[in-house]
């Protein structure tokens, strides 16, 4: 028993650490905001970090609109961290936030009947939000990554040969 809560202590403190990084890596966007933060209050980061989180999730399960706040989590900063992606000369960036995007799609599409999920399961928009969060983490261990490489790619890979034989037979507008 002790030896499974080390292993979950370890992959916690992983995840810990790696935002930790992130939040002070100087390239990105939050870096200055978290640096005033800490500045003025005195707290560690990470833990201002947690505290939002821990707020936000208070919201979606009580809060109004958490419909919204949760599509703005889950599109917004992604959406504008895309454009920086696009807009770099580097090509890591990219495949990271198509990664992203390809996970957020197939999400999409099981969604497609909310209002009988929203019903069904309790605390939804804080679910939905934990995944999406999880999934754009600025880790290389985020969730988009794990489930491409896991479940979308294996099945890209079995299936890509017979979808393209079908397309090709498909004329193409011009």
């Amino acid at each position: 028993m002790a030896a499974q809560v080390s292993q979950v202590q370890r992959f916690f403190n992983g995840y810990k650490q790696d935002i930790n990084r992130s939040l002070r890596d100087a390239s990105k966007p939050w870096t200055k905001a978290f640096d005033s933060l800490e500045e003025k209050t005195g707290v560690e980061r990470v833990n201002i970090f947690v505290g939002s989180i821990l707020f936000c999730a208070f919201y979606l399960v009580f809060g109004w609109c958490a419909q919204l706040l949760c599509n703005i989590i889950g599109v917004l900063y992604p959406a504008y961290i895309s454009i920086h992606g696009i807009e770099s000369s580097t090509k890591q960036d990219d495949i990271r936030w198509l990664i992203y995007w390809v996970t957020f799609g197939i999400f999409t599409v099981i969604e497609f009947y909310p209002s009988l999920l929203t019903s069904m399961i309790p605390f939804y928009w804080l679910l939905k939000c934990t995944f999406l969060i999880w999934c754009m983490l600025p880790t290389e261990r985020n969730g988009s990554t794990l489930i491409y490489h896991k479940l979308v790619r294996p099945y890209f890979l079995k299936l890509h040969d017979p979808v393209d034989m079908m397309s090709a037979g498909v004329p193409k507008d011009d």
